[in-house]
């Protein structure tokens, strides 16, 4: 009986032993692809597990078949899986409530929960999903309160970003700050570097004082991590660009012909072109000799598909004392219009270190080094490679055989300014080339317990190359071009060759001490003192040339060695050197403090007073004090809401504060002679007897004093549903008084002389206010499906609240080819930058309705017939009488549109699979408008087809006016009928992508592979004609000056682009 008991026990157990096993694997942070060492294994509903190594590597014996495992790690979602392998990889998530998410605030951190001002954060994984080229790119719909337009589309060029509306007339741009160090210029920075973006949108960014007016910016990028392996990321695209967008012109012969006789028949000329049979088109009188058989789809030719590659390698690691983190990459991107003649090649290279050097000092450096190429076109703007593809007829070839011409077709337009593009396009040759590097040095001391002192010098070093040939090349009978006499003989004197070389310098250096202790265990505070310097400087230099000898006129000869000497000009003369033309500086001095205090960690403030110093300011108004605060209340905390089953986080909070801002040109407190004049004493004999000579420069105006922009704000953030439900609410107002603008002066002042301006004064305040919304939902379904989708919008409301010229308002922006009328506006009650002109009311029907007009029109002051409207006729647009006086004047000029929009809007998607991934992001934007001035009036441009429903007798449209050549009441005034709705939403970026099973990348070595496909800019949905309705101009540094933006000459559109690509973790 004993021995068949025992005999049942042992195989009992024999059983039991064979269903258990030994299981491995390793647990890594999926958000950073870092192991996590510490990370807790349990099995289910046991106290038997482990924890991970300094690897993230675990080993777990004895576990049961079916067994579930618990993978749990502090700030991360806790993972379930049921064990069918015995080598398992898990990656954990950070937790969904991310409120103790470190957010950047400036000068130190604070946890997310800590917060009490608007700030916005993007985490690497983010900005990796839509492989943006630029930083810029990133922010675009992903952020509440923030808009990103486009200053061209071209390769290369930056974009204007705006953070709740616009406040001032001249330099609206946010501060960026890389590592703590600024950076004006964000395509130095590759974005695969980045950790995060943290945007400070409302009076907490006061900690930066006068820089911080516009809202500040906060970029992190990747670092190393203490006491870690070394770890390897690549990750490398290539793909394809086509242009997102092309105008609808009119497509064939018949129509363009059509179109062209009624327009000179209008303009009393005779018909252009007449049929032959099978409705052949011939040139002047009936000839079927020489019939017309060229129609070129100049947009055709100038679009080409383009290629796009990146390649970027990262490494990063850390010892018991030093972290580090390296990154390279390389960009090359060719134009969607010209190809290499537009192309952008970018290099970058990154190093960021921390290294403890005692327990208690620490130091800290960073650097990043770019290189980058980029080929210029010229592009919107009258006389660009578009503006010509737009405006040139369709009857002109692209390459002509004629042997007297220039191996291209000459076009009919006779608009000195539109050319043919691919002629424009192959002989043009200008080359831009940025190597800059930013480095910072950090050290940090901690004397006792909580008190810390910490010294950081930053340093920016910039050289810009710019290399320009203009050949000469004869573009046809009076067109543009370096030939004037005779187009047809190459001059000694003709060509032309200009290197520039500018050097660009700044400096800053700040010291701070931080001290931050709690007692009682319920209250916390953390004080800062710091005081910060920086000089910014400039030098350019350079020189040009006319006239490579023996008719040398190619690119491979366009050197100085091949320029007689005579025919040398420096940039700058002695004069101008001494008088300091090549050269500038400035200065910043800054001393700071900020208070945060917490009770309970529910109670929340925060207390902020800066005093700032520019050089840009004379001695009566050179320093400003800045002051602002905010509160915050983590109303969740409280008895009444804890462990409630809906709300699983709220916190109320309010910021108030005053900003100032210098954003002004150099000297304009005091006057310089950097200007110049001519000096007789009337006993010249000719022209070289009269002395050039230095005058008084830009106007001054000693008291020119701060802007400062009074900003507060109300928000709520909100958990709900255990964090899967979040929701952030903010409520502003912003409002910049004292306006830095250039005034209306007089003409006897002098103020339009070489070298002079209008003085600059403080006469303007704006109101920007509105509100922002953010609303996301995360759901974790299965251990094999979670997905998260997120909406953000902003309503914006942006007026002029004063304006303090003689006149009421400032003008700006031009329209029309030769006429150079004014289209915008700053004047008091609308949005700053409106468009100021007619509004129309349809097309006159008859001269009939003409007559009926002007039978009641006033009469005129010094006799003559009475207009209603003068020089109209059937056909031509009717302006609407605003002021009710019968009669149309300068004086119903009025509001007609503005290029700021109401409503901006961002829905972004992302779900998981298993080991797919898949995201989805768009764009909208609501409200704005632009003007459409990318049509030369020409007898023989091409039109949109719109035009084909121009006004005829036989066809009484009520919305376009007639064709006509030469004078027009309908096309030489700005009216709304060249103001277009260019609202939008667009598709910005989907992508999908799979990562490998680590089972199968392991033999190579390799801990995580993935693939993805990528697409951009893939749908834009627009009733705007134009290419672009996201561009709105205002040059390509990013400025963007609002009086004078949205006008349209033809901007380059953003590329639609597709991309393939592999990110590999070693």
């Amino acid at each position: 009986m004993f021995r068949r008991t025992f005999t049942l026990i042992v195989l009992l157990y024999a059983i039991t032993l064979s269903a258990q096993n030994e299981v491995k694997g390793v647990i890594i942070d999926k958000s950073t692809d870092f192991p996590i060492i510490g990370a807790t294994v349990l099995i289910k509903d046991t106290s038997i597990g482990t924890t991970t190594d300094f690897d993230g590597n675990f080993i777990l014996p004895n576990v049961p078949d079916g067994a579930t495992l618990v993978f749990s790690y502090l700030g991360f979602v806790s993972q379930e899986l049921v064990v069918n392998n015995n080598d398992i990889s898990i990656y954990l998530e950070p937790s969904i409530s991310e409120l103790d998410e470190v957010v950047l605030v400036g000068y130190g951190t604070q946890a997310k929960k800590e917060v009490t001002g608007a700030v916005s954060v993007l985490g690497s994984k983010d900005i990796e999903k839509l492989n943006p080229v630029r930083v810029e790119q990133a922010m675009q719909g992903q952020v509440a309160g923030v808009t990103v337009t486009s200053a061209s589309g071209s390769p290369g060029s930056g974009s204007n970003i705006r953070i709740r509306g616009i406040s001032t007339n001249g330099d609206s741009r946010p501060l960026i700050m890389v590592d703590g160090n600024i950076i004006e210029d964000l395509s130095v920075i590759n974005p695969n570097d980045i950790k995060s973006i943290n945007i400070l949108k409302d009076a907490t960014a006061g900690i930066y004082g006068v820089q911080g007016a516009n809202g500040v910016i906060l970029i992190e990028t990747k670092t190393g991590r203490k006491n870690t392996p070394i770890r390897v990321n690549i990750d490398s695209y290539y793909g394809f660009q086509n242009t997102s967008k092309k105008v609808d012109l009119i497509d064939n012969a018949y129509d363009y012909a059509t179109l062209i006789n009624n327009a000179a028949v209008n303009g009393g000329s005779r018909i252009k072109y007449n049929t032959v049979e099978n409705r052949r088109l011939v040139f002047g009188l009936k000839d079927p000799v020489n019939p017309i058989e060229t129609f070129t789809d100049w947009q055709d030719a100038v679009f080409e598909t383009a290629a796009i590659h990146n390649t970027n390698v990262g490494f990063s690691g850390g010892t018991e004392k030093l972290a580090y983190s390296f990154g390279a990459s390389y960009l090359n991107q060719d134009g969607i219009v010209g190809l290499d003649k537009s192309n952008y090649t970018r290099t970058t290279a990154r190093v960021n270190l921390q290294y403890d050097l005692l327990d208690n000092l620490k130091l800290s450096g960073s650097a990043i080094y770019t290189n980058s190429t980029k080929n210029n076109l010229i592009e919107s703007s009258i006389g660009s490679v578009l503006y010509s593809a737009l405006n040139i007829d369709p009857f002109t070839p692209v390459r002509s055989a004629d042997p007297n011409g220039n191996g291209y077709g000459e076009t009919l337009v006779s608009a000195r300014e539109v050319v043919n593009p691919i002629a424009m396009i192959e002989n043009t040759y200008n080359t831009t080339k940025i190597d800059k590097i930013s480095s910072t040095f950090g050290i940090a001391y901690t004397l006792i317990k909580g008190l810390t002192l910490e010294s950081k010098f930053q340093h920016n070093h910039a050289a810009v190359m710019s290399d320009i040939f203009l050949p000469v090349f004869n573009y046809g009978p009076g067109k543009q071009g370096t030939v004037e006499d005779n187009p047809n003989v190459i001059k000694d004197d003709g060509n032309s060759l200009t290197d520039n070389l500018d050097f660009y310098e700044d400096y800053k250096w700040e010291n701070f001490v931080t001290y931050t202790t709690d007692f009682n265990e319920i209250h916390n505070l953390n004080v800062l003192l710091g005081t910060s310097i920086q000089e910014v400087k400039g030098l350019f230099t350079g020189r040009s040339g006319r006239g490579l000898i023996n008719n040398r006129n190619s690119i491979e000869d366009a050197i100085f060695a091949y320029v007689p000497p005579e025919n040398i000009r420096e940039r700058f003369n002695e004069n101008q050197i001494k008088a300091g033309d090549n050269r500038f500086i400035s200065r910043l001095e800054s001393i700071f403090a900020r208070i945060q205090y917490s009770y309970k960690d529910k109670y929340l403030l925060s207390a902020v007073l800066r005093r700032d110093g520019s050089s840009k300011f004379g001695n009566l108004n050179r320093y400003g004090y800045f002051p602002s605060g905010s509160l915050g209340w983590n109303a969740s905390d409280e008895d009444f809401l804890k462990n409630n089953s809906v709300i699983s986080y709220l916190k109320l909070r309010a910021s108030y504060g005053v900003i100032g801002s210098d954003r002004i040109d150099l000297n304009r407190f005091i006057s310089l002679l950097d200007g110049e004049a001519l000096y007789t004493n009337n006993d010249e004999t000719d022209a070289d007897d009269v002395l050039m000579g230095k005058a008084i420069g830009g106007l001054s105006n000693p008291e020119i004093r701060w802007e400062n922009t009074v900003s507060g704000n109300i928000g709520i953030d909100a958990k709900f549903f255990d964090d899967e439900l979040g929701l952030s609410l903010d409520f502003f107002s912003k409002k910049t008084n004292d306006l830095l603008v250039q005034a209306n002066v007089s003409g006897v002042l002098g103020a339009a002389a070489p070298g002079s301006s209008a003085p600059i004064i403080n006469a303007g305040d704006v109101l920007n206010e509105g509100f922002e919304a953010l609303i996301s939902y995360n759901k974790n379904i299965n251990n094999n499906l979670s997905f998260n989708v997120s909406y953000n919008f902003s309503k914006l409301h942006n007026e002029v609240v004063y304006v303090g010229s003689t006149e009421g308002f400032l003008e700006g922006g031009s329209f029309l080819v030769g006429e150079n009328l004014r289209t915008s506006r700053m004047e008091a009650g609308y949005p700053i930058g409106y468009f100021y002109g007619y509004k129309t009311d349809g097309v006159y029907q008859s001269q009939a309705e003409i007559d009926a007009l002007n039978s009641n029109a006033p009469e005129p002051a010094n006799g003559g017939t009475k207009a209603y409207h003068a020089n109209a006729k059937p056909g031509d647009l009717k302006f609407v009488d605003v002021d009710g006086d019968n009669a149309i004047t300068v004086k119903d000029k009025t509001y007609i549109g503005d290029p700021i929009p109401d409503i901006t809007m961002g829905l972004n998607l992302g779900v998981n699979y298993k080991n797919i991934d898949f995201s989805a992001s768009t764009f909208a934007s609501l409200g704005n408008d632009l003007v459409r001035d990318y049509e030369r009036k020409n007898l023989y441009s091409n039109k949109g087809s719109y035009a084909l429903n121009s006004w005829t007798p036989s066809n009484p449209s009520n919305s376009v006016p007639r064709p006509v050549n030469g004078a027009s009441v309908s096309f030489d005034n700005f009216s709304d009928y060249f103001v277009e709705d260019a609202s939008y939403l667009r598709i910005q970026n989907i992508q999908i992508g799979y990562t490998f099973k680590e089972s199968l990348t392991q033999q190579f070595s390799i801990k995580n592979c993935r693939i993805y496909l990528s697409g951009n800019n893939l749908f834009t949905f627009t009733n705007y004609k134009g290419y672009d309705p996201s561009a709105v101009g205002g040059g390509t540094d990013g400025r963007g000056e609002p009086i004078g933006s949205g006008i349209d000459k033809g901007f380059y559109p953003v590329a639609k682009t597709f991309l393939m690509g592999m990110s590999l973790n070693f």
